[in-house]
């Protein structure tokens, strides 16, 4: 309709960050991926933190949905099974895209001495000093440039497409995970930023296969 506007996001782009970020802190060479109901959607998530973690070094990326029914995103118990049982396997940071399921993944890893990685909003702060970053959704932006645009008579319909250029992903870094970050990850995911924005590194986006 002439008054609606869809707005959808690069996930895949920040995945990418946060998969960079995973394999720089990583000891052991081997990251976790746990989604929630495995749909394209989730598979987006994966696709591009696999890409960043390869790239980055990660030697192996373990990778589990939860389940095939929307139960999976409201399972915090089996998040954390999941979770250890990739911390059993060797890795050490755990990135989470599963909803509320995330919350048991986030906090096995930190219970299991290792670290998480939050989704969509900045989970920095759930347990300050063992979440890594999270990949943030910037719904703040998106809602914000819709009503700028209303006001300036230049509202467009259809589909907006929010990437890291039009800073509608990131990374979260605060207060809660500045110990963690090191200045060369910080000098990493800021150059595959602007790579990624130049078009000089490409983000596979599992949803166009």
């Amino acid at each position: 309709l002439p008054n609606v506007q869809s707005i959808v996001f690069k996930e895949h782009e920040g995945s990418f960050l946060v998969g960079m970020m995973a394999a720089m802190a990583s000891k052991t060479g081997k990251v976790g991926f746990v989604g929630g109901m495995d749909i394209p959607l989730i598979r987006k998530f994966e696709c591009g933190y696999v890409g960043g973690a390869k790239s980055a070094g990660a030697t192996d990326v373990i990778q589990n949905m939860t389940g095939d029914t929307p139960a999976a995103w409201n399972d915090p118990t089996k998040g954390g099974e999941i979770a250890k049982s990739q911390i059993d396997q060797g890795a050490d940071i755990i990135y989470d895209a599963a909803g509320g399921t995330g919350v048991g993944v986030l906090q096995a890893a930190g219970d299991g001495g290792k670290l998480g990685i939050g989704v969509d909003s900045n989970q920095n702060g759930l347990l300050p000093g063992k979440i890594l970053t999270s990949m943030v959704k910037r719904v703040d932006v998106a809602v914000y440039d819709a009503f700028s645009t209303a006001k300036a008579g230049e509202f467009k319909p259809g589909i907006n497409v929010l990437g890291l250029k039009e800073d509608g992903v990131g990374v979260a870094m605060d207060d809660n995970n500045k110990a963690l970050v090191t200045p060369e990850m910080t000098a990493a995911v800021d150059k595959a930023k602007a790579d990624i924005i130049a078009g000089t590194i490409t983000v596979h986006d599992y949803m166009t296969d």
